[in-house]
């Protein structure tokens, strides 16, 4: 019986080790839970109402990204860009989306930049590049963030 009365209370002196551990911190907790989420994806991609119906995350994507394409495409080619810059077949376009809904769009122009008149294109591109259908920005985690992104719009369809 003093064997088992001896090996107890060794048991309760070892056991009351775990309690003796310190718990993580919320900041602690907090630093770990943000190195371990990816920045760079987002959960839902921006979307168009019309894309909203559309079941997949990689077609939804396609949906929105084809869709603002040729809303951007269909706005510019009634302008003077091709007239004034035949040789100009395509342009890079940096469009940011904020957690408002808000869409800005940025020209970026090729390394051989010297031959556009960047003012003059950029301003074209600003005075047609408004009245889009409302946009649904992207999501991560539950919260509508910015995103950014480079379309390439064609000038040219021929």
């Amino acid at each position: 019986m003093k064997h088992y009365s001896f090996f107890l209370i060794i048991i309760f002196f070892n056991s009351c080790q775990f309690f003796d551990k310190q718990s993580p911190s919320e900041k602690e907790l907090l630093q770990k839970e943000l190195k371990s989420i990816n920045w760079k994806e987002v959960d839902e991609y921006p979307s168009f109402v019309d894309c909203n119906q559309i079941e997949g995350k990689v077609e939804r994507q396609k949906c929105f990204f084809q869709f603002l394409t040729e809303l951007i495409q269909e706005k510019i080619r009634i302008d003077t860009l091709s007239t004034l810059y035949p040789e100009l077949d395509t342009i890079e376009v940096k469009v940011t989306i904020y957690p408002n809904s808000r869409i800005q769009f940025e020209p970026l122009f090729p390394k051989d930049s010297v031959a556009y008149d960047r003012v003059k294109i950029d301003s074209i591109l600003r005075r047609r590049l408004v009245g889009f259908p409302k946009v649904n920005p992207a999501i991560k985690r539950g919260i509508p963030v910015k995103t950014q992104f480079i379309l390439p719009v064609i000038l040219k369809v021929e």
